[in-house]
């Protein structure tokens, strides 16, 4: 049973970074553009109307700051980690390394599905925005076409279409996907300033009161949804392998990109419940919305345009994420080994791109988005309570390891951050409790029907006992 609990080594994903075929072409600059990327998206410009209405009225702001210094908390750790052990499994590899096999499979398993529902709940976002663009320029899609099986239509195919042509960008490189992330994130900075710039001079102080319509519970269901919102720097920490130095750049990028997104999400929660009365933001174009009543329909156009642009970037960092946590998972023998393949060409897992690119679009188009972030949020609360549990695990047995970052007040801090983990997750619903029991429960299933079997640990410990027998 102990071997469940079996440990990766360290020194041996060091030296299998040096070996990897994974080109490095991202520098500091480009690591926090992608986490800004992934950051700065649906959170704001999606899930900040949607949870004001649903969950905490106006002060869905303090909603984002909760989330964010429990992010900020388990940055630190991710920032250590990142440092000391730059692979792309991110979460996963850094449980492997302290909590065990069985623990970095669960792992691993969950952060699949969770980025893929993260990029799905991104494209609703996304398709949201680009059929109010339409409906601006008079064009008009089949409303059967737009809208998923519970909103009375057969599938959200713009949604789709566009987590599509995000896979196939990937599939054809990091180098040259990284070109068009950064380009993405600048546009959607840009439409960030202008919303701000614009809606500042609209804001009715009387939009703000009551501030707690849904009491304290609200705030703390609202910063439990808008969680994933501050993920970006997980998908970015599975970059590490094609950073070209990971000590130095990853935390780099890890903590400044989640400081600048926690004051621009405040800023923006601000001014769009002040524009515009809460009540009525139940509308995942919500930014645009705003503006328009309120008479701007030009810029309420512009920030349209701005966030179909804009969002493709985070569902660029969250498929690229969960495609590289599929890969690191298949390398370890823990999912068929196929899933760990290569392209030479282009030095990317070309059938991991696809398989979760394939899976974001069709629950994209047929499932709800707020239903989708919920889960996906779960999954991520989960992982990040046992990065932060990890980090003390890692540093008793592994005081010698080279660190470019290292998290203060350790255990203090650490423990601290697992306490807000834990108290985010209670404040989700008993459904997204039983989907994310069911999830976990076909991880254990996999794990002991094929996982432990054919893990590359596994493998390794039969090769020394056939060289004993033949010794």
């Amino acid at each position: 049973m102990s071997s469940i609990f079996r440990k990766k080594d360290v020194n041996s994903i060091l030296e299998s970074n040096k070996n990897s075929s994974i080109q490095k072409h991202l520098g500091a600059f480009d690591v926090t553009l992608m986490s800004i990327g992934a950051t700065i998206g649906t959170g704001v410009m999606v899930l900040t109307g949607l949870v004001a209405s649903r969950d905490a009225g106006p002060a869905v702001v303090l909603s984002f700051i909760a989330s964010a210094i429990v992010c900020i908390l388990v940055a630190l750790c991710y920032a250590e980690f990142a440092s000391s052990i730059p692979t792309s499994g991110s979460a996963y590899a850094y449980i492997y390394t302290s909590l065990g096999e069985i623990v970095a499979h669960l792992v691993g398993w969950s952060l699949i599905v969770g980025y893929t529902l993260s990029t799905s709940t991104v494209a609703g976002g996304w398709a949201a925005y680009f059929n109010g663009l339409l409906k601006e320029v008079g064009i008009h899609l089949p409303e059967k076409l737009t809208s998923i099986p519970s909103q009375g239509g057969i599938v959200n195919l713009p949604a789709v279409l566009v987590v599509l042509m995000v896979t196939f960008l990937l599939s054809r490189g990091t180098k040259e996907s990284k070109k068009v992330n950064n380009l993405m994130v600048i546009v959607k900075l840009a439409i960030i300033v202008l919303f701000v710039a614009v809606g500042v001079f609209y804001i009715k102080p009387s939009n703000w009161n009551p501030f707690m319509p849904f009491g304290i519970k609200g705030v703390f269901a609202g910063a439990a949804s808008v969680f994933f919102a501050f993920t970006g720097f997980d998908a970015v920490s599975t970059s590490a392998e094609e950073v070209k130095n990971p000590q130095k750049n990853l935390p780099i990028g890890i903590v400044f990109s989640l400081v600048a997104c926690t004051l621009i999400y405040i800023v923006v929660c601000l001014v769009l419940t002040g524009v515009a009365s809460y009540t009525k933001l139940n509308v995942a174009d919500a930014m645009s919305y705003a503006l328009a009543s309120v008479g701007q329909g030009w810029a309420a156009s512009a920030i349209s345009v701005g966030a179909v642009i804009g969002i493709i970037a985070v569902m660029l960092s969250y498929t690229y994420g969960a495609s590289r946590i599929l890969f690191s998972v298949s390398r370890d023998g823990l999912l068929p080994k196929t899933f760990s393949k290569v392209n030479k060409k282009t030095g990317v897992p070309v059938l991991s791109t696809w398989v979760v690119g394939i899976g974001a679009a069709l629950m994209t188009g047929m499932v709800d988005l707020k239903q989708l972030a919920d889960l996906a949020n779960i999954i991520l609360i989960g992982t990040f309570m046992l990065v932060a549990l990890s980090v003390i695990v890692f540093r008793k047995k592994h005081p010698n390891i080279k660190r470019g970052f290292v998290v203060p007040l350790v255990p203090a801090l650490p423990l601290f951050a697992v306490a807000c983990c834990i108290f985010l997750m209670t404040n989700l619903s008993k459904a997204t409790w039983i989907y994310f029991g069911i999830w976990i429960a076909l991880g254990v299933v996999v794990y002991f029907t094929y996982s432990h079997k054919h893990s590359s640990l596994q493998v390794k410990v039969k090769q020394k006992t056939q060289e004993r027998k033949i010794a």
